[in-house]
């Protein structure tokens, strides 16, 4: 069973249950002083705990994907990885391995889609990363055969895992029950963690002698993908969406290349980098650096780029919700001077910075984007 499957889960919480009750139930039986009794109620009173954490823990796992399998837990995978090729010669993009989803009782492509994990090049940058890549099923269907899709980058935060976007967000499965029900047109999903140089935090940027992650994402990604796959190459026909650290790479991105992605989605983004032990001088010593890559600061003193964003956060249990009302207002300062960025908001009530809230959100943020994507 996997580390992630309901079933592993229900067998932990079953094994608590059965534990606890055995425990009661012969308690009695274990009273007294001799060695054998008080060992006895010390090994069912630690195999009750154990039960009970295990449970716990796979539950607080398959809800916030910290961890997508057995061998990530422990660090016991260590077998290279078989290229299963599935493209032409030239490709920045190499299929790895697929994965078959079952939606609506049916796993064919052309009823559930199917995802992809990829080896995407970048010979702009120089960073090899992997992806997952989300078809949905109408790429398989014959009357989409010649159509090219609108496509959107997904980011988890920082660390995060990109299984955490398929098991814990569910972006394909959310977006193929918006499908289903008309509130959105099908787009492919481009899963990754935006930490594409591990175990440093780059904040997706180029930085200064270090990774080009900036330059990944916005020309190589965008390049690769679309030469791969039936996907549009404008920028319109691309979105960027992320949680935490991604949603603050999606913002950035959109707003410092426009000429790449066209809509963004910050889900409890921040508005500037950090600068802690997990990403080490981002700048070089550059306040110019700095303050470009500062979305207030570019607000107040770039040109207003022709993209529509969306941010969220929530007025109790998120600390950036001061943040997003101030660079909500900033936006709309803009628009009425007749400036062409856009912004839309999604404000909870309560809801911290964790999967539970983002649940909530990638739904209406996923119609969101995929409203405002061209397929043309």
């Amino acid at each position: 069973m996997g580390l992630t499957s309901n079933n592993i889960v229900i067998v932990a919480v079953v094994a608590a249950v059965l534990v606890f009750a055995a425990t009661i139930w012969l308690w009695p039986r274990l009273a007294g002083r001799g060695v054998t009794l008080v060992l006895g109620r010390v090994g069912m009173l630690l195999a009750t705990q154990l039960t009970v954490f295990a449970a716990f823990g796979l539950f607080a796992n398959q809800s916030f994907g910290f961890y997508g399998s057995w061998s990530d837990l422990f660090g016991t995978e260590n077998e290279p990885g078989v290229v299963v090729d599935h493209d032409t010669p030239g490709t920045r993009v190499r299929v790895t391995d697929t994965r078959h989803m079952t939606m609506d009782g049916g796993s064919a492509p052309r009823v559930a889609g199917r995802i992809e994990k990829v080896n995407i090049q970048g010979p702009v940058s120089g960073i090899a990363s992997p992806a997952y890549i989300y078809l949905p099923p109408e790429y398989f269907q014959p009357e989409y055969a010649k159509r090219a899709f609108p496509a959107a980058l997904v980011l988890t935060g920082y660390p995060g895992t990109t299984e955490a976007l398929i098991n814990g967000l569910k972006y394909p499965q959310n977006s193929h029950k918006l499908v289903k029900e008309g509130k959105m047109q099908p787009i492919i999903l481009v899963m990754m963690r935006p930490t594409v140089a591990p175990p440093r935090d780059t904040e997706c940027m180029d930085v200064p002698g270090g990774p080009r992650t900036e330059t990944f994402f916005t020309r190589d990604l965008p390049k690769a993908v679309s030469e791969h796959y039936r996907v549009g190459k404008q920028a319109r026909n691309w979105g960027v969406i992320g949680n935490s650290t991604g949603g603050y790479c999606a913002l950035k991105m959109a707003m410092r290349h426009p000429d790449a992605f066209s809509v963004a989605v910050g889900l409890s983004p921040s508005y500037k980098a950090p600068t802690d032990a997990t990403t080490g001088d981002l700048f070089g010593g550059s306040t110019r650096l700095e303050r470009e890559n500062d979305l207030m600061w570019r607000l107040d003193h770039k040109p207003a780029p022709p993209v529509s964003l969306l941010v969220s956060s929530s007025e109790h249990g998120e600390k950036n919700y001061r943040d997003t009302v101030r660079f909500v207002n900033k936006v709309k300062r803009l628009n009425r001077r007749g400036e062409p960025t856009r912004i839309s908001s999604m404000i909870l009530g309560t809801g911290g910075h964790n999967f539970n809230t983002w649940k909530r959100e990638v739904p209406g943020a996923l119609e969101w984007l995929g409203s405002r994507l061209s397929d043309r």
